[in-house]
């Protein structure tokens, strides 16, 4: 699962890592971004630009938004099965833009939060499925989920789960607007190399979803 991460790169280091992409001015450093909330998507559309979607995602047949909430991960091996995800998969993929992402580590009765990002400390993407919801009253609301798959080594020593980081190069495919083979798109959303990663404790300031500043991802 992954519950909480982070966008803290400013807009000229963003630029510099998706030269290809427009960006809002208004995206602002995050440090700890939370399901329900605005997060910075990038949908396959054709557009290359990026824009702020609900965490969350919203099947277009349902018929209470709030099923959103349970909905904020998607797991890779079942993709093509399950049918909140399975359209999604064939037509509307996204890239949700990131530098890091938290997990919480078991010891003993308690749970250290844990912040992993890369080495390099570069912004990364996750791969991501979006929707379009649409409400009785004519309005729409734009959702996404991050789909997650089994962990690296060092995730594994952390969680049973981690989200798929998709490489630069799986980009244009993962993008592409037309449906896409789901075998094809399977082989993309493997675990990350963990020798490019980085985990360490964090403050528990992180268990609020209100406390958005930079101490939180501070080493502990």
């Amino acid at each position: 699962m992954c519950g909480r991460y982070t966008l803290t790169a400013n807009l000229s280091a963003l630029q510099e890592t998706f030269p290809w992409l427009g960006f809002p001015p208004e995206l602002l450093p995050r440090y700890n971004i939370a399901p329900s909330q605005p997060v910075a998507v990038v949908p396959n559309d054709g557009k290359n630009l990026v824009d702020f979607f609900v965490w969350g995602l919203i099947p277009s047949w349902a018929k209470d938004p709030a099923i959103g909430n349970h909905m904020i991960n998607a797991r890779a091996e079942t993709l093509s099965q399950k049918p909140s995800f399975r359209s999604a998969f064939k037509y509307r993929r996204c890239l949700i833009l990131t530098d890091g992402f938290f997990e919480w580590k078991r010891e003993g009765k308690s749970k250290t939060p844990m912040y992993i990002r890369m080495k390099s400390g570069h912004p990364f993407a996750f791969a991501g499925l979006w929707e379009i919801w649409h409400s009785p009253d004519g309005s729409e609301i734009r959702s996404c989920a991050i789909i997650t798959t089994e962990p690296n080594t060092l995730l594994g020593e952390i969680h049973n789960r981690m989200p798929v980081i998709l490489p630069q190069d799986a980009f244009s495919l993962w993008l592409d607007p037309a449906a896409q083979d789901s075998g094809t798109l399977s082989n993309l959303l493997k675990p990350y190399p963990a020798r490019e990663m980085v985990a360490f404790p964090v403050s528990r300031l992180v268990n609020n979803p209100n406390s958005d500043i930079p101490e939180i991802i501070l080493p502990n």
